[in-house]
């Protein structure tokens, strides 16, 4: 959770590498999807830390851009739910309930919906469609496939999952994903 200003920009910085971003600063006119976190990220730092001068005002504004950018990409994501290194690379339905819990280095589809009470460790990657339903647990360096819907608990680490019902079909896991590693290395315990 964001608790300072060096907690934010540590934060966008892990969310800028895990998207394989190289720029600084999104494009006028594409990037939705970097600048839907980057302005999640400035709401929950608006959120959390009190000390802040015109934070109203300025907390205010950040909700509205919020809610305006979710609305065009059809993102519903709560602030804090996700650690640094969070990464979306495409527009589209994306639905996460608020009281989700998400660790560091997470890679979001679209089509993608995560339901009430659910955790999910570190370097998790979840495909296009992939549904996780109410309470489930997800360990570290899972990798859930497209269209998986997750009805129970995978607490085995670095594995793959798929199917309806989901089902461990690899030990692979998430762990050579493109960007995990480069974002691990951004983000400081």
């Amino acid at each position: 959770m964001i608790q300072s200003k060096k907690d934010y920009l540590l934060y966008l910085e892990a969310d800028r590498i895990a998207m394989d971003i190289k720029r600084r600063k999104p494009r006028l006119f594409s990037d939705e999807a970097w600048k839907f976190v980057r302005i999640l990220r400035k709401t929950e730092y608006l959120t959390n830390c009190k000390n802040i001068c015109f934070r109203r005002m300025r907390l205010l504004c950040s909700r509205y851009l919020l809610h305006n950018l979710g609305m065009k990409s059809d993102f519903t994501i709560a602030i804090n739910i996700f650690g640094p290194g969070l990464a979306i690379f495409h527009h589209g339905t994306i639905i996460v309930n608020d009281t989700v819990k998400v660790g560091r280095n997470c890679q979001l589809y679209n089509g993608t919906n995560i339901a009430l009470n659910v955790e999910i460790g570190d370097n998790v990657f979840i495909g296009p469609g992939a549904k996780l339903l109410v309470g489930v647990k997800i360990a570290d360096g899972i990798r859930i496939g497209a269209n998986a819907v997750v009805t129970k608990d995978f607490l085995e680490p670095n594995v793959t999952i798929t199917g309806v019902p989901a089902k461990i079909v690899s030990t692979k896991g998430s762990n050579n994903i493109k960007g995990f590693e480069l974002a691990q290395n951004a983000v400081v315990q």
